[in-house]
């Protein structure tokens, strides 16, 4: 089924702790999908990396195991046990096995999960594809595509598979696939409504052996014969005709449609997620700690000079990068962040717009606005590029949230719709090829400079837009290029840690020392191959 971004799906989105998102909360996604397959009845758990691909070198640091198991285990995102997730998988009584060798992939950031009980084997196929989104392409070996954003039915059974299978699309209660690999199945994709009058029909048929139901794993869920009112900078410009929308209305707009939501809703949820990230900013202002990070609290420094007034003057610029790096340190202590548009730059955007409204004394609404513009721009690049650093590099993370923030310093500023596109396409520009090299693994290295970075183009980016600068490439033709530049950087330099700065002599020994002091305090019933 085709299906489109959503601002709070894809963007904006999802309140979750831990270093990375699609390390995280991509993976604790997979394992909620996992658990609902085995009917919340897993006792062993055999888990393959390629030695080729991202995870093989950071599923510990970043914290994959540590959201599949939680996913595994039931937990939200934002779950407090996250922290402690070695021991209650235990507790559990979990076997897991984690096996680095061959297995073909061909995405950077693949699991192949196999799930067994006392009665039943599967096995899953899945990728993490950026910002925390999942989409699982095989089951019991048999491809598929489903994206976390529908109610998912899989029939095992053991009789003619083309009867089955042509009395489920007479119910016509959404798209049903046959699927031969390991075990015979049907998988059947729906609506709420529609999965619950699904379920009404085949319960006690003979020819079922059994059902396994998957809930949505995402916010904003998607329906049949989804449309949305555009999905390019050119489309929207034409949907904009005789319209003058701003940009935030034009995102209000996009996501009501996307969503089949009420306007109001739209603004409602983006409240929710301003409140989120000001709290977490808030906290991040008092201090945090964490023992296993590289860097203490940075902000806590920068603030004590402000007030001193030893730095060069610039309060909208300072107070943009005191409140990104109180985000940033939250998340880096397991608190509960917003990825926006990933976990790992999560500080840029809500430190550059909360920031600047802050220093500019603008209320809540207007923060509220930005963000759905941000929100909007995140949309076109998800959608033709990638917020995945594994893919495209630390571009798709910071370089999308610088503009994304670009955007919305525009929109805060009461620019025009030109002004606001013109400042995400200068801020993209300026982070082309950028790359992804986190020392140790911890996602704070050169992290946190980067989102002050981003923070920073971002702010000069709109001042030069709301002067009327020229962009020169347009937004479209800019976000185009961030995909062909992605796919041009090498392997190494794509969060691997492989290469940059991640294999200098320094970073090495950082990570040696957090690696001794992790393994000594370890539990948990994990064999590694």
């Amino acid at each position: 089924m085709k299906t489109y971004p959503s601002i709070f799906n894809d963007v904006i989105g999802p309140v979750m702790r831990g270093p990375s998102s699609s390390h995280c909360a991509a993976a604790l996604r997979m394992g909620r999908f996992c658990r609902d397959l085995m009917n919340k009845n897993i006792t062993e758990v055999y888990i393959e990396f390629d030695p080729n691909g991202s995870l093989a070198t950071t599923h510990s640091g970043q914290g994959s195991d540590m959201g599949l198991f939680g996913g595994l285990l039931g937990w939200e995102a934002d779950d407090e046990r996250l922290k402690d997730y070695e021991r209650h998988i235990e507790e559990a009584g979990i076997d897991i096995k984690i096996d680095i060798h061959p297995i073909g992939a061909t995405h950077p950031n693949t699991y192949k999960i196999t799930l067994k009980n006392e009665t039943e084997t599967h096995q899953v196929v899945g990728l993490s594809t950026g910002g925390g989104m999942i989409e699982i392409i095989e089951i019991d070996a048999s491809p598929v595509s489903m994206l976390g954003d529908f109610y998912v039915s899989l029939i095992y059974f053991n009789s003619s598979a083309a009867e089955t299978l042509k009395y489920i699309k007479k119910l016509d209660f959404g798209e049903a696939s046959l699927h031969k690999g390991s075990q015979q199945f049907i998988a059947i994709q729906s609506n709420q409504a529609d999965h619950q009058k699904l379920l009404d029909k085949i319960t006690g048929l003979d020819q079922i052996d059994y059902v396994r139901n998957v809930s949505p794993i995402l916010p904003i869920t998607s329906r049949k014969n989804l449309k949305v009112p555009f999905i390019t900078v050119a489309e929207m410009l034409e949907f904009n005709k005789g319209k003058d929308l701003n940009l935030w209305e034009l995102a209000i707009a996009y996501e009501s449609e996307r969503g089949n939501i009420s306007k109001t809703e739209v603004i409602s949820r983006m409240e929710v997620i301003v409140d989120i990230m000001q709290n977490a900013i808030d906290l991040g202002l008092k201090g945090t700690h964490y023992q296993d990070r590289i860097l203490g609290s940075q902000s806590l420094v920068f603030k004590k000079k402000m007030e001193q007034k030893k730095l060069v003057p610039g309060d909208v610029l300072n107070n943009a990068v005191l409140f990104t790096s109180a985000m940033m340190e939250i998340k880096s202590s397991m608190g509960v962040i917003v990825a926006a548009p990933t976990a790992g730059s999560c500080g840029a955007l809500p430190g550059t717009l909360i920031g600047t409204a802050t220093t500019l004394k603008q209320p809540k609404e207007k923060i509220v606005r930005a963000l759905l513009a941000a929100g909007l721009i995140g949309v076109f690049i998800t959608e033709h590029a990638t917020f995945s650093a594994e893919v495209g590099g630390c571009m798709g993370e910071c370089g999308s949230a610088s503009g994304m923030a670009a955007a919305g310093v525009v929109v805060l500023q009461d620019g025009t719709l030109k002004q606001a596109l013109a400042a995400a396409s200068m801020a993209l520009q300026s982070s082309l090829g950028l790359i992804c090299d986190t020392i140790a693994d911890r996602v704070e290295a050169p992290c946190l400079n980067r989102n002050v970075m981003a923070a920073s183009t971002a702010i000069s980016s709109a001042n030069m837009a709301l002067s009327d600068y020229d962009q020169v490439i347009p937004l479209d033709e800019v976000i185009e290029t961030m995909k062909r530049v992605g796919d041009a950087i090498p392997h190494t330099l794509r969060c691997t840690g492989l290469g940059g700065l991640a294999i200098t002599k320094t970073a090495k020994k950082i990570e040696a020392s957090l690696n001794k002091n992790k393994t000594a305090s370890k539990i948990g019933p994990f064999k590694y191959c």
